[in-house]
């Protein structure tokens, strides 16, 4: 009994009420679940040791809010006047996930800089200067911005405002890094490992590499192995539902659908009104009695107007504004109009909704696969303590239908298939397969590497504080307007526990 109750412990998050705890071990005490195809016990060393944890839902992360899927028309709601044609309106379904309440700001960034220091600094200081944000993007050949270059990251009176400088590829190793912390946290929170504030290069804490094995740290408690051929403990397991799915950056449609925030502007099934902006209306005022008239987003009002009059400042915000400031949309999102435009997962293609599914969209998939040794293990980490990763071969996909090879980023638009040269048979040969619909640099600024960034900045006019619209950049590129947000993976209900479930 003392066994199940430790395992319990271990199962039900700390926030849980003890009363729940109580009365699910008096029932275990008194009977024991069963499988339903084989009718063998679960959670009894004596039947084999299956385990089958007691699981309620997925918890929220850290600065996290639920976004509740559904159907919306993605796409262009307002009048395209830059002519692009790149934003037709689809239907798609979106399911539930999880969005950063506001833009990671600058402090959130400095922690991940000073652990990177902390832990990489003295062996590998080329990862903590690769993640540095470029500070240089404040410069102007013709503005006197220098001040901004010095002081925007680090002085504390920037603290809460948007980090910038930050390319996409810079924004998706912090969210992996975030990953990483906060399930370390959980797992200290839970009593199963101490807090160690002393790790250096590979021995950092990994979430991939501590399911692997490959991460032992400073142990308080593994849990009971109820496996009768087993040491009597063992490590967490993703079945047993105590660590967090990824931190990631957003889709573009998750983005879209989340600034919009609809669910504040529906009865029923039925959309009462298709927003224009994450609010109601065509205006950017508020119409709130107390606030009548203030602006409802930080951008560029016009020409050489960024924040209005002294003495009653339009939008109080010549730059970003902190990542808390205005009004949030009825998802409960700061700055889904506004600020900061924000990076998303998607590659760039104009006509990425005629070609992308119409349940969870994405272009941008480059499948996956851990690098194992010889004998088929898990190959040991790198020298940073991360497991490593391979594309899956052609071999691997063989006799798939769903695909049949790792990179599907130009899948049917941008790869030779959909190129002009295909169905050609004079043209069809080995020199043009290499000359793409997007010739990078010759007849194209678009190639694998172009990202879509969303939403309106400081800098913008108002025409892109409309979720719709969208614009893209190399990967690898950063500006003083762009910033970001992490999203995560809802799994199971796509609604909370207070939810309406049919």
């Amino acid at each position: 009994m003392k066994k199940e109750i430790h395992m319990y412990q271990r199962f039900f998050k700390s926030k849980r009420s003890i009363a729940f705890v109580v009365m699910v071990l008096l029932l275990s005490s008194c009977y024991k679940e069963r499988s339903r195809t084989t009718a063998w016990y679960y959670n009894d060393s004596k039947w084999g040791g299956f385990e089958v944890v007691p699981y309620e839902e997925q918890e929220t992360g850290p600065g996290l809010v639920l976004i509740e899927g559904g159907t919306f028309v993605m796409g262009r709601t307002e009048q395209d006047v830059m002519f692009h044609w790149n934003n037709i309106p689809r239907r798609v379904t979106v399911s539930s996930f999880y969005m950063d309440m506001a833009e990671v700001a600058n402090v959130d960034y400095r922690e991940y800089i000073y652990w990177l220091s902390r832990v990489f600094g003295t062996d590998y200081p080329q990862v903590v200067k690769q993640a540095l944000p470029d500070t240089l993007v404040w410069r102007s050949r013709l503005g006197y911005n220098e001040p901004y270059v010095e002081y925007y990251f680090r002085h504390p009176a920037y603290q809460y405002y948007p980090v910038v400088g930050v390319s996409w590829t810079k924004a998706t190793r912090y969210a992996d890094w975030r990953t990483d912390r906060v399930n370390e946290y959980i797992l200290i929170r839970e009593g199963i490992l101490k807090v160690d504030p002393n790790q250096t290069g590979a021995e950092n804490f990994n979430t991939d590499a501590y399911l692997a094995g490959q991460y032992e740290g400073m142990v308080k408690n593994d849990l009971y192995d109820l496996n009768p051929s087993g040491s009597g403990t063992r490590k967490v397991r993703m079945e047993d539902g105590i660590l967090l799915p990824k931190y990631r950056l957003p889709t573009e449609a998750e983005w879209e659908y989340a600034a919009l925030g609809l669910i504040g502007n529906t009865i029923y099934e039925r959309v009462i009104e298709r927003r224009i902006y994450p609010w109601n209306g065509h205006i950017l005022r508020t119409d709130y009695y107390k606030n009548m008239g203030d602006f409802v987003a930080n951008f560029k009002r016009g020409r050489g107007d960024n924040m209005g009059v002294a003495g009653y400042l339009n939008d109080a915000a010549d730059i970003p504004a902190p990542v808390f400031s205005y009004w949030p949309n009825d998802f409960g999102l700061y700055n889904m109009a506004g600020n900061v435009a924000e990076w998303v997962m998607d590659v760039y293609r104009p006509l990425s909704f005629e070609d992308m599914d119409d349940f969870r969209p994405f272009r941008g998939n480059v499948f996956m696969t851990k690098v194992r040794d010889e004998e088929g293990a898990i190959a040991e980490k790198d020298s940073l303590g991360r497991i490593q990763w391979r594309p899956i071969t052609p071999e691997e996909a063989a006799g798939r239908r769903n695909y049949r090879y790792a990179d599907n980023r130009d899948y049917l638009d941008g790869d030779f298939v959909s190129s002009i040269y295909y169905e050609d048979e004079e043209m069809a040969n080995e020199e043009n397969k290499n000359r793409l619909m997007y010739e990078y640099g010759r007849t194209s600024m678009i190639n694998n590497n172009a990202r879509v960034y969303k939403g309106g900045s400081w800098k913008d006019r108002a025409y892109w504080l409309s979720p719709g619209t969208r614009r893209f950049l190399d990967q690898d590129l950063a500006t003083d307007y762009i910033g970001f947000r992490c999203a995560m993976t809802r799994v199971g209900s796509p609604v909370g526990m207070g939810g309406k479930k049919r």
